[in-house]
């Protein structure tokens, strides 16, 4: 078999799945055969999810374009500013209202981007094809750490998360998606995804205790499991994350119920 070699250089965060001595610099791949693009980006280690615009040559191609001997890849990331027409965008177009699919790793940043008002589906039951699947039938970005999974070949929408900790893990999706101008905080239920709404004292008479009756006013009720809250002090962190997060002022936070 005819074997080949092209040079490669990755730009930005694509280089977080390259090894040290490849990143930020170009290098020679050696294949054989005439591979996709795709193939030889995710050989290399880089999932197709991260990936938004591709350049052969200094002509920008999609991931079906076959590779041959002596061409130049450059391989951009997914918002990579740049001022080349025509191009080939690699990315479906964004969707008009973000919804999110995480898995089973990512739980707190679940209720973290339920609490920003994102719509996000999470079951620590769902194994990869479950995930994959609800990714593409509902068409949620799929949040993951585990490259493997970000390589599946029917996933379009998908974003790799870098960080540990759920504080920057929620500081890396708001940022790395441009979320901010879409948060409606207090608008989900943090147990099940539900949607919040308004209710009266009087329909929460049996599930609220007298002592807060007597001095709150405000209540919601999720639409899907019937959890109610209500303003509490002790959500002074959820405030926080809000407010790190919102471009425009948070409401008052709500206590669930037990």
């Amino acid at each position: 078999m005819i074997a080949g070699e092209c040079e490669f250089r990755f730009y930005e965060e694509l280089n977080d799945f390259l090894p040290p001595a490849r990143r930020k610099r170009a290098f020679m791949y050696r294949f054989h055969g005439t591979p996709s693009v795709k193939d030889a980006i995710e050989a290399l280690g880089v999932p197709h999810t991260e990936v938004d615009l591709i350049l052969v040559d200094g002509e920008s191609v999609c991931f079906s374009r076959r590779l041959h001997d002596g061409e130049r890849v450059a391989v951009y990331p997914v918002f990579e500013r740049l001022d080349i027409t025509p191009v080939t965008r690699l990315r479906p177009v964004p969707l008009r209202t973000p919804r999110f699919v995480a898995d089973v790793h990512l739980g707190t940043l679940a209720r973290y981007l339920r609490l920003l008002g994102f719509d996000t589906r999470y079951d620590n039951h769902f194994g990869d094809a479950e995930l994959v699947r609800c990714s593409v039938a509902e068409r949620r970005i799929l949040l993951s750490r585990d490259v493997g999974l970000l390589k599946h070949r029917v996933l379009t929408r998908a974003h790799y998360v870098r960080a540990t900790d759920p504080d920057r893990q929620l500081d890396e999706v708001v940022c790395a998606l441009d979320l901010k101008r879409r948060i409606r905080p207090f608008t989900r239920c943090m147990r099940c995804n539900g949607c919040l709404r308004r209710v009266s004292v009087a329909r929460v008479t049996r599930e609220v205790p007298a002592r807060v009756r007597a001095i709150q006013r405000r209540f919601a009720r999720c639409g899907s499991c019937g959890q109610v809250y209500w303003p509490g002090t002790h959500f002074d962190r959820l405030t926080r994350i809000v407010a790190a997060h919102a471009s425009v002022p948070s409401p008052i936070a709500l206590r669930k119920t037990n």
